[in-house]
């Protein structure tokens, strides 16, 4: 007997417009609360009402603008999170757009308007968290999910999904997996599988070498509704901030690409100057001091300046305390400093231990060459020797290098003696490209201030 389809609670009820109406609501509520807390008093005069009818709406359009009533299942709460106050912010730039081109601004008190936009988003991300909540408990509970038949490949994705523990939460079940062949009548076996178990979905677990494939699965199960997703297996293919991309109006699918794209990269360059224009403030009188001791303590330049690989592999200048005695490099070899290396100075020992060397690079991140975190620049010359031994190596120089990274607070900081740790290095950098945020950059700057600056690796 085949089993009936069974439809989920969203696609019989009209979810999405209930829950425009509850933001709708939740926004007039935070009118009137904001308004009490501003003026002890409900009692709204018109003009009160008419705006906050006004920021309900608006905040609704910019809410579904954003895709915050579609389909959330599969999304971490984070993401959820994070889409819903992009969309608020939204809602509160076109609002105060409209204020001022309509000349009402002086009209409205602010704290109330400030009042209205913080109690409604918080009072609407705490609806979706606690749905989120009890969404993760039903689905746990093996309800309110979506059925799955999983075309498996023998791949590791494929592995991982039919024993993921944590695929129930995210509202799918894995009810059916069938081996991938070429067999003949492999996709009757398919069509059949699908009206047999009554699955939502069918996932494409295949090698890209298979793609071929997809046209003809596809064609097979054109008499069924289902949803088909491709998830393909990479296997060894390094991937950087992959993603769907819309070009020339076709999609492509992006397989290494730099994050520091549009909005990304306006919030990077203006996080490197809010903090480096403080901070370079503050240490003009240490690097004053720093580079008159450096020159009274041994013959040279103050500064060390030396050719790096910035953004898209283009060079730039960097710029560091002298630490060593003036010396020659045969030809263009760049020899790293080990333990007790003769050539660097008393003082440059202090300074190389203690970062302070790197001072001047803030400079670097006020010139726009480099930001305050990102991976390490290497020496030319160590990029020429390491970019053949080191899969994926260049990919670091899709951002702008860093006066600090996730490598150097991860413990990987210091000579590469070795291969393995270059290696370690180059993948704590690409993990840092491909999962940047501002949030991430935060918290290497939070590790740098307790465990960057002194190490004993340092030399």
């Amino acid at each position: 007997m085949i089993p009936s389809y069974h439809p989920t609670f969203a696609e019989r009820y009209p979810v999405p417009l209930f829950v425009a109406l509850l933001d709708l609501l939740f926004v007039v509520v935070a009118g009137f609360a904001a308004y009490c807390l501003r003026f002890g008093d409900f009692d709204m005069p018109g003009r009160y009402n008419t705006a906050t009818s006004l920021t309900g709406i608006v905040v609704v359009f910019c809410l579904a603008l954003c895709g915050v009533y579609g389909s959330q299942r599969g999304q971490p709460f984070l993401r959820q999170a994070s889409v819903l106050s992009i969309a608020w912010l939204m809602a509160a730039g076109t609002l105060l757009s409209l204020s001022f081109l309509l000349k009402v601004s002086e009209t409205y008190s602010r704290l109330w308007f400030v009042g209205l936009l913080l109690i409604g988003w918080s009072s609407c991300l705490l609806l979706r968290f606690c749905v989120f909540l009890i969404l993760r408990r039903l689905r746990v509970s093996g309800r309110n999910l979506k059925m799955v038949l999983l075309v498996d490949s023998g791949g590791g994705y494929a592995e991982h999904l039919s024993n993921g523990r944590t695929l129930g939460e995210y509202g799918f079940k894995v009810v059916h997996s069938l081996p991938f062949s070429h067999d003949t009548g492999w996709l009757e076996s398919l069509a059949a599988g699908v009206s047999e178990h009554a699955v939502h979905e069918v996932w494409l677990c295949l090698p890209m070498s298979e793609g071929g494939a997809i046209r003809s699965i596809l064609y097979a199960l054109r008499h069924h509704t289902v949803a088909v997703r491709f998830i393909p297996e990479w296997g060894d293919i390094r991937l950087l901030n992959h993603r769907v991309s819309h070009i020339a109006g076709l999609y492509t699918l992006d397989l290494s690409c730099s994050p520091m794209d549009g909005p990304a990269r306006l919030i990077k360059r203006f996080e490197d100057l809010l903090v480096s224009t403080p901070v370079t403030l503050l240490i003009l009188p240490v690097c004053l001091l720093i580079g008159v001791a450096v020159k009274l303590t041994s013959r040279g330049p103050m500064l060390f300046k030396q050719y790096r690989t910035g953004i898209n592999g283009k060079r730039f200048k960097v710029y560091k305390f002298r630490t060593m005695v003036v010396h020659r490099e045969e030809g263009s070899e760049v020899t790293q400093a080990t333990r007790d290396d003769a050539r660097v100075t008393p003082l440059g020992a202090f300074l190389r231990r203690t970062s302070l060397d790197e001072l001047p690079q803030f400079f670097n991140v006020l010139q726009g060459r480099m930001s305050i975190v990102g991976p390490r620049p290497h020496a030319l010359a160590h990029n020429e020797y390491y970019k053949d031994l080191v899969e994926s190596y260049m990919q670091r120089h899709k951002v702008k290098p860093g006066i600090t990274g996730w490598a150097q607070v991860s413990g990987y900081r210091g000579e590469t003696d070795v291969l393995e740790k270059m290696q370690k290095r180059v993948e704590c950098d690409l993990w840092y490209i491909d999962n940047w945020s501002l949030w991430l950059d935060l918290k290497i700057i939070f590790l740098t201030l307790f465990k960057g600056f002194v190490n004993k690796n340092a030399y």
